[in-house]
């Protein structure tokens, strides 16, 4: 029996923000968060039982101690890290506002412990000992080791009998859509599980169409096992051989929306992993609510309060 239920490798930082009608340049308060994308979906997982691993490189300092401090308190193991004597956590900054200004997001992550992780210092035998290994396109151009290390871990998880989940999770101020494109479409290939939201479908893969044409071509271009594409306000669509099924979003008060992405693959991977991928459309679609709900880049919950939030969708929220 593997270890864990679901490993990840991917960087943990600190999210630094100010509220709607605050500037960056003339605030004199931060609201400190720690974040980071796949660490946001392990630490969900935990949070509903399931057993989760995280690999990723930390300085032994202050920062680094907030940071893994976060995450152990979610239930996700750390004997994945690599810890450094020196070194910088990676952070962000978010200026919130309200139309006609949008929420802004400046990233601050060069040279930190994690860009800087070679992949001879990864404890593969960590990594690999699972059954699902989840990794995304937001760590790939962080830099030329993060890289080598997500494509190890897709071939070396694959060998290992490991199934496989990928989150397309572009981001324009790290890369091109054109080198995206360039540097996923092989990592991607063959996959289990895709996640893409239309946007990214649309920017990085050029796909058209309606939705369930978008998530088609994503399926053809990838050849990805089964994909899950979100849709914004209009909930998410699951591609599963030729079924589609889709899932509305929830009705919800925003409060924060950065996390709802990793909520929702968070909640997907929960219902998939059981052989349920429309259960887990629901999950995901119910994780990202309750995201949006609440402050901070990790939901905070648990299995109980998942299942009953669930089950309060009315029936006819799936539509096949």
């Amino acid at each position: 029996m593997p270890r864990f239920d679901v490993t990840t490798y991917g960087e943990g930082g600190l999210r630094l923000s100010v509220p709607a009608g605050h500037r960056i340049e003339t605030t004199g308060r931060f609201d400190v968060d720690v974040s980071g994308a796949e660490a946001n979906v392990v630490g969900a997982l935990s949070r509903l039982g399931r057993r989760c691993g995280w690999v990723s490189a930390l300085p032994d300092s202050p920062p680094g101690r907030r940071v893994a401090h976060a995450l152990r308190t979610a239930g996700i193991d750390l004997g994945g890290v690599v810890w450094r004597d020196a070194g910088r956590v990676s952070c962000y900054y978010v200026e919130y506002a309200e139309p006609p200004r949008a929420t802004t997001v400046l990233y601050d992550r060069k040279d930190s412990c994690f860009a800087q992780l070679a992949a001879a210092e990864i404890d593969w035998v960590y990594l690999i000992d699972t059954r699902h290994i989840h990794l995304t396109g937001l760590t790939v151009p962080l830099s030329e080791h993060a890289a080598e290390i997500v494509a190890q871990a897709v071939h070396r998880g694959k060998a290992h009998g490991a199934s496989i989940s990928f989150d397309v999770n572009y981001r324009r101020q790290l890369w091109s859509p054109e080198l995206a494109r360039e540097r996923l479409l092989p990592i991607c290939r063959g996959i289990d599980l895709l996640f893409c939201s239309q946007r990214d479908a649309i920017d990085v893969f050029g796909c058209q169409g309606e939705p369930h044409a978008m998530a088609q071509q994503l399926q053809r271009l990838t050849d990805a096992g089964e994909v899950v594409m979100s849709l914004g306000a209009s909930g998410v669509i699951g591609v599963q051989g030729d079924q589609f099924i889709h899932c509305p979003s929830r009705q919800v008060t925003v409060l924060d929306r950065i996390g709802a992405g990793d909520a929702m693959a968070a909640g997907v991977l929960h219902g998939w992993l059981d052989g349920d991928l429309e259960r887990g459309l629901r999950y995901g679609t119910t994780l990202a609510a309750l995201a949006m709900s609440q402050r901070g880049d990790m939901v905070i919950t648990d299995a109980r309060e998942l299942e009953h939030m669930t089950s309060v969708a009315r029936s006819s929220d799936i539509e096949r």
